[in-house]
Formats: C-alpha cells, structure tokens, sequence
C-alpha cells in the first residue's frame, strides 16, 4: 500500500473530517484505494507567495516548498485529548510516522480564476500568462491509526512505498 506525504496540522484535520481534500498540483491515478496518510516531519506553510495562492488557501491547502507557523494551541490540546500525544509534550502533533488511513474518492481539475482572463483589452497581459491548474483530491472512508508507525522506507515528498 502506498502512503501520501501530509504536513502537520493537515494530517490531523484529514483524520478530524475537517478537511475533506487534498490539493496537488498533479493528478492521480490513485482512485478507489486505501493509502496510508503519514505526517510529514515538516509544518503546514505560512502562506507566502506562489500561482493561485488565496485558491490554495481557499480550500485548506499549501504551498510545500515553505515553511510555517508552529501548530496552533487548539490543535495540540485537541491531540492531547484524543491521546495521540501526552498533555505538555513538546512538538505538538505526531510526525514523521503513519497516523492513518484514507481512499481518493475522485479527482477534479480546479482552474485559478484568477489567471482566467476576461476578454477585456485591458486585460491583454493577463491573457499571456498561463492558466493556473491544481487537482482536488476528494478523500473518504479516513481511518486513525491504532499505533503509529515510523516509515522503514525513506519517506518521499508525495507519493512513497513505507514497508
């Protein structure tokens, strides 16, 4: 079984049902099967820069090549509750382990609007640049993992073969 590289506190809003899809900048053919979700040991970014950012950040996304702002006070006192860590453990939330599971339901294209021009003659450079894509992976049937388990592969940035 294949496992998808999720950063905290993504992962933990995927295994809440908060956070119903994932969105990539690639397709997958992935539909239909169970994957394991593992917690990437990198954070959710802050939000800085890159095509089609307020649509990423209009649908729980990020952009994977920053960094980010440590998991908020809510999301670390919600993980001590459903004892996934002991209450005053430092570093928050699991990572770098497999915390659950998860199919692809279906995959849908997604255009930034913004990138879309208007028709306008003003809009002539707008009408250069090239339309933004981004693929909403919709995800059901999420599943915690009774233990977490540490990877004896090494982990990749999307797609990688843990066992």
């Amino acid at each position: 079984m294949l496992a998808l590289s999720i950063r905290q506190p993504y992962a933990e809003l995927i295994l809440r049902g908060i956070k119903t899809a994932e969105l990539r900048s690639r397709s997958t053919t992935i539909i239909g099967e169970r994957f394991y979700i593992y917690a990437s040991k990198g954070r959710g970014a802050s939000g800085k820069g890159g095509p089609g950012l307020a649509l990423v950040q209009q649908v729980w996304s990020r952009d994977l090549s920053t960094g980010g702002p440590p998991v908020p006070q809510w999301m670390i006192e919600l993980a001590e509750q459903v004892k996934l860590i002991e209450p005053g453990a430092q570093g928050g939330l699991p990572t770098g382990v497999i915390v659950g599971s998860a199919v692809i339901e279906k995959c849908e294209e997604i255009r930034d609007q913004k990138s879309e021009s208007s028709g306008r003659a003003s809009d002539l450079a707008s009408d250069l640049r090239p339309l933004t894509s981004l693929f909403k992976w919709h995800l059901t049937d999420v599943e915690r993992a009774k233990k977490l388990r540490k990877p004896s592969k090494h982990p990749q940035p999307v797609w990688f073969r843990p066992f």
